[in-house]
């Protein structure tokens, strides 16, 4: 089919898994719907050839019985998808080494503040006209892991900023340019980083790269100046052929491929996964942990690269060849008194590659000792609030790595206040029961005295209301959690209020809230009740 379209002979790839194969080929950038077709006519045609069973034909789809007659649909498919002056621009863009970004409705050329961007609809009519004075590139960051992208996000956003580099980033949360919030949902693929890259008050993109993203549509750019990979941990198995913890590491990785020689990829040296995939990586690379001691950090510096990690309670960055030492972990706020180790990790992969970009020490030093500070800094992240005595925690924990990270922050105050813990469980419907599961487990771990589980709203993704609270009530029933203390409240606020409601002075309640009209909402009752209570 592809030689019947004159079509470039395309790389074939084929990727088996636990759950079958994944099927790909390479076509050109403006036939890429098309060739989704020629994909699933061709399966389906292999499969009625080997199966001998015959499948259902849709109105105005290829055929598989026919291949003249298929050849005819999708050759209208092609032509109405090309666009030839589309390709002709971006040709020309990589003649003068600069980023394109082409999608369904606009093509721009340069990045940020360095950009023009045409509808397709508009295209110049002779693109030798195109006046290339001002087209540039921008520093770009790709950022990915299981845990901790958010946050990381907002961090070397702000540190841009503090060295004066109005940065645009995307994340799970929207879309926001030099503080500004311009979109509200989860932009965490290459959509949202296009948005960030075509804005022209942008100096530096800090883009979020989910998994999600990376595997249904690819990485954003080409070329990156820098990517981090904050961590590795069991999530989302059974998707898109990523089955256990070793696929999921791969196609997290793939930031590697958009970075050159002359950039550099930050990994989590106390992810042994990470260190063990490491060393099939090309690109160069710089490492951080919590023990600035740790054997790859040090094998690292000997070779004279880059590193940050903890000694004597401070956080120590080396680069070049010198120790910058950034400020006691304590004393930045967003490690609440250094209990949310997560977050400590979080801010040493952060000043790691903010140093890789050419960020002063002493900028960073100060984003630290001051990020995190105001709850608006990283809002839906260990947001904290003191309602009634009671300590409220706020975050996005949504897998059990993630959950058990916050619990550990939670039993630290719980310890000095001698209250009871409190807990909001749900999960999103797409996790197997299994998964499901290991969240509950993580939670009954933690000895809670209250749990109110919830419907997630926006995530139920195929189970009915009710079915997934149920799954972690009998998990927690069977990890010795007291029947009595166990709730189900499905609407997520209304299962928040019901533990505010329970909570007496010296409490915890840690509140894992996911959809983020439900976050606005509670976000909005806290600010209330703990004014008053003030």
């Amino acid at each position: 089919m592809v030689a019947a379209l004159e079509w470039p002979e395309p790389a074939i790839s084929i990727d088996r898994h636990a759950g079958g194969a994944s099927l790909a080929f390479t076509a050109p950038l403006d036939q890429l719907l098309s060739a989704t077709e020629v994909n699933e006519w061709a399966w389906q045609g292999a499969a009625v050839a080997v199966q001998a069973l015959p499948l259902p034909q849709a109105p105005g789809y290829p055929t598989t019985w026919d291949f003249d007659s298929a050849l005819e649909t999708i050759r209208c498919f092609a032509a109405a998808e090309s666009n030839q002056k589309a390709m002709m621009l971006l040709a020309i863009a990589s003649q003068h080494g600069l980023p394109a970004f082409y999608d369904d409705d606009s093509i721009s050329v340069g990045a940020g503040q360095g950009s023009r961007t045409w509808p397709l609809t508009e295209l110049p009519a002779n693109l030798a006209d195109v006046d290339w004075t001002g087209l540039h590139d921008i520093p770009t960051v790709l950022v990915t892991g299981s845990n901790g992208k958010t946050t990381t996000v907002r961090l070397l956003a702000a540190m841009f900023g503090a060295a004066g580099k109005p940065a645009g980033f995307n994340c799970t949360d929207g879309v926001f340019i030099d503080g500004e919030q311009v979109e509200t949902g989860d932009f965490s693929g290459p959509s949202g980083a296009r948005q960030v890259l075509r804005d022209t008050r942008v100096q530096a993109a800090v883009l979020e790269t989910a998994r999600g993203g990376i595997l249904r549509r690819g990485l954003a750019v080409n070329h990156a100046n820098a990517g981090i990979v904050t961590n590795i941990s069991p999530d989302h198995f059974g998707e898109y052929g990523v089955h256990d913890l070793a696929r999921l590491a791969d196609a997290k990785l793939v930031l590697a491929r958009a970075i050159g020689a002359d950039g550099v990829l930050v990994l989590n040296a106390d992810d042994a996964l990470l260190v063990e995939k490491s060393a099939n990586l090309a690109c160069p690379l710089a490492w951080f942990s919590l023990d600035h001691m740790n054997p790859r950090l040090q094998m690292v510096r000997a070779a004279g690269g880059m590193s940050c990690g903890v000694a004597d309670g401070e956080l120590l960055l080396h680069v070049d060849g010198l120790a910058h030492r950034l400020g006691a972990v304590a004393r930045m706020p967003l490690t609440i008194a250094g209990s949310a180790r997560y977050n400590i990790a979080n801010l040493a992969g952060a000043a790691l590659v903010a140093a890789a970009l050419g960020i002063a020490a002493d900028v960073i030093a100060r984003v630290l000792s001051e990020f995190g500070s105001h709850r608006l800094d990283n809002p839906g992240r260990l947001e904290r609030w003191q309602i009634g005595g009671a300590d409220v925690l706020l975050d996005y924990a949504h897998n059990p790595d993630g959950l058990r990270g916050l619990l550990a922050v939670a039993e630290e105050i719980r310890t000095r206040s001698g209250g009871r813990l409190g807990l909001l469980l749900g999960q999103a419907g797409n996790r197997d029961d299994k998964a499901i599961r290991e969240l509950a487990c993580t939670a009954a771990a933690a000895r809670p005295e209250w749990v109110v589980l919830k419907d997630m709203a926006g995530y139920m993704r195929g189970r009915d209301s009710g079915a997934v609270p149920a799954v972690l009530r009998d998990e927690l029933l069977r990890q010795g959690v007291a029947e009595a203390s166990v709730h189900t409240i499905l609407v997520e606020v209304d299962a928040a209020v019901a533990l505010l409601e329970w909570a007496r002075p010296g409490d915890v309640l840690v509140l894992p809230v996911h959809n983020l009209d439900a976050r606005a909402e509670l976000v909005s009752l806290l600010d209330a009740r703990s004014a008053l209570a003030s």
